[in-house]
């Protein structure tokens, strides 16, 4: 995993192809759709009935989660705790779409995941830009990162 850059190396390089301002609106928007239901994918896979039983409160989301927090902190450890609270967030909501909707959630997931990815592909035509993510897998990740970056710069907080 080429994860040896800096958190500014990986923003400015993931910015390069973020600079139209429609463009940004429609990634503030569809990152975190697209983070929410890859967690809800990840929500809706089965846990085997035995380990269930030992767990209850198991989910598939904890171990990736866990994972994505790994790289997170390694990128930047005060930038990993608003992300492992957007997480967090997501998980909740995941968990809390489940109750209320009919549909099963990989249904439901699958269409979020869709529609955001449908704008995502509108912003790059109106940037002009390809997706990062086609450069290197890894931007699918900095995404999330690079918007908390925006939200700590807002609130004066240091990443």
């Amino acid at each position: 995993m080429s994860t040896r850059k800096t958190a500014d190396q990986w923003f400015a390089e993931y910015g390069e192809s973020h600079q139209n301002h429609t463009n940004e609106l429609i990634h503030w928007i569809c990152v975190p759709a697209i983070f929410f239901s890859v967690v809800g994918f990840i929500w809706a896979l089965p846990v085997p009935t035995g380990m269930l039983e030992e767990l209850p409160w198991f989910s598939w989301v904890l171990p990736a989660m866990l994972l994505a927090f790994l790289f997170y902190l390694r990128l930047s450890p005060a930038l990993s705790a608003g992300l492992l609270f957007f997480m967090g967030l997501c998980y909740a909501g995941i968990t809390l779409l489940a109750l209320v909707v009919t549909l099963p959630m990989l249904k439901v997931c699958l269409g979020i995941f869709v529609i955001a990815w449908i704008g995502q592909f509108i912003g790059h035509k109106i940037e002009g830009q390809k997706p990062s993510f086609l450069k290197d897998v890894v931007f699918l990740l900095i995404g999330p990162a690079w918007l908390m970056s925006f939200v700590y710069k807002k609130a004066g907080q240091a990443y």
